[in-house]
């Protein structure tokens, strides 16, 4: 899995600037990693309403060391794209959980525990 710094550079070769430009954003995307540290964890972010999500966070454009706009989504849809492939949808993750009791029916599920 690429770091926020390798996903950052990537960005700079694309659009110019520096590093601390971008890793924040980076940074954002796998934060996940902490709470599942691995490919899992781009269940959370990795997905086509994690990049909105991140233009609601860090919002429509940045502005680079080099005093270029660069388009957050753009960014995004590249992190994504380098770590998937292409950018998934959200049921393209959720349709492959599988079903467990405690995600359809927490009362039935307390009526058996108890």
């Amino acid at each position: 899995m690429a770091t926020p710094v390798i996903h950052a550079q990537a960005t700079v070769n694309r659009y110019g600037g520096r590093i601390e430009d971008y890793v924040a954003i980076h940074k954002w995307f796998d934060f996940t990693k902490s709470y599942h540290p691995d490919f899992r964890h781009r269940a959370l972010r990795h997905h086509s309403l994690g990049v909105e999500e991140c233009v609601e966070r860090f919002g429509d454009y940045i502005v680079n060391s080099d005093n270029k706009k660069v388009p957050v989504k753009t960014i995004g849809e590249q992190h994504i794209i380098e770590d998937c492939g292409y950018i998934p949808s959200v049921s393209d993750w959720l349709i492959n959980i599988q079903p467990k009791r405690f995600m359809m029916d927490a009362k039935k599920l307390e009526r058996q525990v108890a």
